[in-house]
């Protein structure tokens, strides 16, 4: 099995530990802390409270989760968490988990709440809410309600069917809110959590994306040591941004593998051969494996299987990668021994790695290594998040047009063709694909969507008519989609200028489409890729 990435250095850091309960937004609460410039961990509600305690934590978060507190087998937290002088912000679940474990009451009542509810604030000049309004918009979403506080704790908010939407004790640092701060739908939430934090916990907004390569090339310095590792390059800001922090950590020791294996959007080798290694000065080993993976596709449609696929193959190539550089080395030379990973945080929630977390779809990074993999692997951006990778990238030194490229899957086109992958099929799509992006580009749009999947239905065929005849063609997909994350995301209201140009140039530059389809849904419910 792949060796686990090393924990975060022992630093001075602060840290905030975000305590999971099954939410769906913890990993957004993470996000909302790192963004207040403090340093924020997820754990496991089923984590023991000494666990926590040993972590040093300037403060923790609990989440809040799909139970009612009272439900059988519902997450508990031991007493000892709010008697241990840490200052503690509970949130929904959180919020209603403190306050019957401190004494409060917490039932039934049907004073249900879901979405936007109006939020009256009784304590305007509170640590959590000093500056915010008296009457205010707050997310809601629960079933129960706390109908009476803790003893030693201020009533600071309401709602009209919850008496107890906040509360807090100075005097203990405990506070707690029966709502969402952070999505962007509580209006004043950001400003409410970064309160808790600088006020309440009294901590210092100090963490930047220079403590995150400055820890990172201790780290990966210490895991590599003397021996050699390979990274694979895809031309991804992934990718590339660790890669250049790996290389800025250990210089020559590090070589790129770029797999060319004809998976690639129009254009995209020639510049990963070009700009990447200008950029940079990585070594650069290349490797044509088009046929290799386009055998192994071949008469595939499952996505898993596609998936897992492309992940085996990625790691097959760089074993004989590591081969052929050892060779090259001779006697005298180190093991290449690492492999090196652009895996990301959202990547490792939807294959299962978060806690609470089901498997939404392997990615080839995480759900998708053979379980014989022969490399430990050095995964330096695993707890970022896409908008941190691009401050560290900023960081680094990486040119704009590396670290701004929309985001691009691992197993690339071959996720974008439903129904099986064929060489006259990828170079469909790439065709169809390179007309989304130059359009886009020209409308100045870049920077306002988070990324365009081109998706052929290979399987799908329709009626058309072009030049005066029947056709029978492939429908194309366009999945224009904004986030700021990729945990959550909307489908982007595009001009329909555009996208009429776009629609146009495909069916009449690209052969066998006759049909440009919009996918309107957001996700949840759907992913952003097809596949």
């Amino acid at each position: 099995m792949p060796a686990a990435p090393p924990a975060a250095p022992d630093t001075t850091t602060d840290v905030v530990l975000v305590v999971d309960f099954g939410a769906q937004y913890a990993q957004l609460i993470a996000r909302r802390v790192r963004e207040a410039r403090v340093y924020s961990e997820i754990v496991p509600s089923t984590m023991p409270v000494a666990e926590m305690l040993a972590k040093n934590p300037r403060a923790i978060i609990l989440s809040g989760g799909p139970s009612s507190v009272y439900a059988e087998g519902a997450p508990s937290l031991d007493r000892a968490l709010f008697e241990a002088g840490v200052p503690v912000f509970g949130m929904c679940y959180g919020f209603q988990l403190m306050a019957t474990t401190l004494g409060g009451t917490v039932d039934d009542n049907g004073a249900r709440e879901y979405g936007r509810t109006p939020l009256t604030v009784s304590k305007s000049g509170s640590t959590l809410f000093e500056g915010t309004p008296a009457e205010q918009s707050v997310w809601m979403s629960h079933g129960d309600a706390c109908s009476a506080a803790p003893e030693g704790f201020t009533v600071t908010a309401s709602t009209d069917v919850v008496p107890v939407a906040a509360f807090e004790n100075d005097e203990k640092k405990l506070y707690g809110v029966q709502y969402h701060p952070e999505v962007l739908h509580s209006t004043h939430g950001q400003q409410v959590l970064e309160h808790f934090l600088y006020r309440g916990a009294g901590i210092e907004p100090t963490w930047t994306t220079t403590n995150v390569v400055e820890e990172q090339i201790a780290l990966i310095r210490e895991q590599v040591g003397t021996k050699r590792a390979i990274c694979g390059l895809s031309g991804g800001v992934d990718s590339a941004v660790a890669a250049a922090l790996v290389q800025k950590a250990i210089g020559s020791q590090l070589t790129c593998v770029y797999v060319d294996h004809g998976l690639m959007r129009k254009g995209e080798t020639e510049q990963v051969e070009k700009d990447f290694v200008a950029a940079t000065g990585v070594q650069l080993k290349v490797v044509d494996a088009e046929e290799r993976f386009l055998t192994a596709l071949a008469g595939v449609s499952d996505p898993e299987q596609k998936r897992k696929i492309i992940g085996r193959e990625f790691i097959r190539v760089f074993e004989q990668a590591q081969a052929e550089l050892v060779a090259e080395a001779g006697a005298a030379g180190e093991d290449v021994a690492f492999l090196v990973q652009g895996t990301l945080y959202p990547d490792v929630v939807e294959s299962g790695g978060g806690t609470g977390t089901a498997n939404i779809k392997s990615h080839h990074n995480v759900g998708g290594l053979p379980d014989d993999i022969e490399f430990q692997l050095v995964e330096p951006l695993r707890q970022l998040f896409k908008d941190e990778v691009r401050m560290v990238g900023q960081e680094l030194g990486l040119p704009e047009e590396i670290v701004q490229r929309q985001p691009f899957p691992g197993p690339g086109l071959g996720i974008r063709i439903v129904g099986e992958v064929t060489k006259e099929r990828l170079d469909l799509l790439r065709e169809a694909d390179a007309i989304a992006r130059e359009e886009l580009t020209a409308a100045g749009l870049d920077r306002d969507i988070w990324q365009c999947p081109v998706v052929l239905l290979a399987d799908v065929r329709s009626v058309g008519v072009q030049g005066d005849g029947r056709t029978y063609g492939h429908p194309i997909v366009l999945r224009p989609v904004s986030s700021e994350d990729a945990m959550t995301a909307d489908w982007s209201r595009l001009p329909y200028e555009t996208l009429a140009r776009i629609s146009t140039r495909i069916t009449n530059e690209v052969a066998d489409v006759n049909r440009v389809v919009l996918d309107v849904t957001s996700k949840p419910p759907g992913t952003i890729e097809w596949e």
